[in-house]
């Protein structure tokens, strides 16, 4: 999809603090510095849409993206390490949940995954509660550029089994490998 607009709409902090939605919604949802902004940015085309940082934690509460006047790319705060005190990880999870729970034009979340990690007990149980919820929600293996393709490919293999007989979308920021196939789940979402 050609993305001729792409602008910062709000971020929230407290569930008081979301913006009335406008439209379908994507949640990008994953692990600190697993590239979700970056590949938001790769996404729309522009290279500083959403912050990015070599430093995880640094989405610290939901960020709303409108595209096109079409749809809405929420981006949530990471989960796992995080230079973060506990009590604004917890606050976090409660700022997710609430969201998740209440959004009603929520039209799916990608699960973002570094492909050289693999999904951990975080991601399971997400896509459990998303199960459990009934909304849509697809993974999404980041940072393939990092493999070599032998590797890659041996690295796929090895994580076949992972994804609840739903194939992954390969994907990298860097390179644009997979936008197209994530664009494609999105429509198929609207």
């Amino acid at each position: 999809m050609k993305v001729s607009h792409a602008e910062f709409r709000a971020a929230a902090r407290r569930p008081a603090e979301i913006p009335p939605a406008i439209g379908p919604e994507i949640a990008l949802a994953g692990r600190s510095n697993v590239g979700k902004s970056s590949l938001i940015n790769r996404m729309v085309g522009r290279r500083r849409l959403a912050r990015t940082s070599s430093t995880p934690g640094c989405t610290r509460g939901l960020i709303f993206y409108a595209i096109d006047d079409r749809l809405t790319l929420v981006d949530l705060p990471g989960y796992g390490w995080a230079r973060r005190s506990q009590a604004e990880r917890a606050t976090w999870k409660a700022l997710v949940e609430h969201y998740l729970e209440h959004r009603s034009e929520l039209a799916g979340v990608l699960i973002l995954v570094d492909v050289r990690r693999g999904p951990g007990e975080e991601e399971r149980m997400l896509a459990d509660y998303l199960d459990r919820a009934g909304i849509a929600y697809t993974w999404v293996l980041t940072k393939c550029d990092k493999l070599g393709r032998s590797r890659l490919a041996t690295r796929l293999r090895e994580l076949a089994g992972e994804f609840s007989m739903v194939e992954p979308i390969v994907a990298s920021a860097v390179r644009g490998d997979g936008v197209d196939r994530i664009w494609r789940w999105i429509g198929e979402r609207l």
